[in-house]
């Protein structure tokens, strides 16, 4: 991206605003003649200088000035972008540390902030809660001296945790400060960033329980990471200029007769815990199996039979449409608030169904006010030792509007 010209980006309202700023950020929408290179970004060594020089050659041959009837009609909907704004877009961290934030976090720090708002997807030792795959775990002190996990070669361990997978503290920093925590992506400071992380990595023994996590140390800290040397680059699917493998000669030799499963969801337990299809942000690239449902028998891109849609997202929406409901409104609170995430209507996640919390509320004068301020400020120990964050976020109206649903008997 050329900065100098991305600060020209216009802003526009809503949709148009995210649309437009992702075309200019995205390198798709040009303000004038392409850069060869692009400088960067005043008091952040950004990783979207040029978004990568992979990209120039993308550009070469483009337009060198758009037309004057887009240029007057970029100026009617909106205005030019302040370098703050592009800042605020601009929030992404590098494999080799670019655009990281100053801050520091310490490993008691990181644990105060982990109790009250990851262990209640994740655990206090970072275990999980059935619905989640654990964060720690399967690593040894000869895989830290190693940097490759032995376990992922030899199999028998039961989870592939992110610990074991995990080769770079970026791509860890810049997850957690963009999506975490579940419920308020994006509202964790630098500091609080780094004191997670930090708690993370003595859960794994990688770091001790006196570690200061910082901008200052975090390169050095990577080089104990059990996995860092556990992934390779394949530089012709990631270079523009890459030739990839097209001209070899075929091998056509010990040639594997059946891939192997890594793991499987036991018939079983397929549904114990709700359907998965519907724990699911609905959005990104990633979707819940539709676990209500039989596992499917036909390729993947091939139609289940009787299926009513196909496509990209096609169980998600099957699933919602399936679930019976008498109180619209509120369910679809409840979704769009990710509540259902820990909470099932008639069976228990990680927190209680939102039945028994009607029936254990049931006939008491105050419920609504009292749900209400439940949900509002969160709290432990009344269902078991997960806590459950605040979710000061809601409004209050969206806010009662479930809480006397609950207190009328959440059906």
């Amino acid at each position: 991206m050329n900065v100098s010209r991305a600060h020209r980006l216009p802003v526009v309202p809503g949709v148009l605003r995210h649309l437009a700023g992702g075309l200019a950020i995205g390198g798709l929408l040009a303000f004038g003649p392409p850069a060869a290179a692009a400088p960067p970004i005043a008091g952040a060594a950004r990783g979207n200088q040029a978004v990568s020089a992979s990209r120039a050659g993308s550009t070469a041959n483009a337009p060198s000035a758009i037309p004057a009837a887009t240029t007057a009609a970029l100026a009617r909907i909106g205005r030019i972008a302040t370098a703050a704004e592009v800042r605020a877009w601009d929030i992404d961290v590098r494999g080799d540390f670019a655009g990281l934030p100053r801050g520091a976090g310490s490993v008691a720090a990181g644990e105060r902030i982990w109790e009250a708002k990851c262990a209640s997807c994740h655990g206090v030792f970072g275990e999980s809660n059935e619905i989640f795959t654990p964060l720690v775990g399967g690593t040894t002190p000869q895989d830290i001296e190693s940097g490759r996990v032995r376990s992922l070669a030899a199999g028998g361990h039961p989870h592939r945790t992110t610990l074991m997978r995990a080769s770079r503290l970026s791509t860890l920093w810049d997850y957690v400060h963009r999506a975490m925590p579940w419920n308020a992506p994006k509202s964790l400071t630098p500091d609080e960033v780094y004191g997670v992380l930090a708690y993370m990595l003595n859960l794994g023994d990688i770091v001790p329980s006196d570690f200061t996590l910082s901008d200052r140390n975090i390169a050095e800290t990577e080089r104990r990471l059990p996995n860092r040397h556990g992934k390779v680059f394949f530089r012709d699917l990631w270079d523009v200029r890459g030739k990839g493998d097209v001209a070899n000669a075929a091998c056509m030799r010990d040639c594997p007769i059946e891939g192997r499963l890594g793991a499987t969801l036991p018939d079983a337990v397929r549904n114990a815990n709700g359907n998965i299809a519907e724990q699911v942000r609905p959005f990104g690239p990633a979707r819940g199996t539709d676990t209500s449902r039989p596992p499917r028998r036909e390729p993947v891109g091939v139609q289940r039979s009787g299926a009513p849609a196909t496509g990209r997202g096609a169980t998600v929406v099957a699933a919602m449409a399936s679930t019976p409901s008498t109180a619209t409104a509120p369910i679809d609170l409840l979704k769009a608030n990710a509540c259902t995430a820990c909470h099932a209507t008639n069976s228990r996640l990680i927190g209680p169904a939102f039945q028994d919390v009607a029936a254990r509320y049931a006939g008491r004068a105050d419920a609504v006010d009292y749900l209400a301020e439940r949900i509002r400020s969160g709290g432990q120990g009344v269902w078991g030792g997960v806590p459950m964050p605040p979710q000061a976020h809601l409004e209050d109206a969206d806010l009662r509007t479930i809480a006397a649903w609950l207190a009328g008997g959440a059906k």
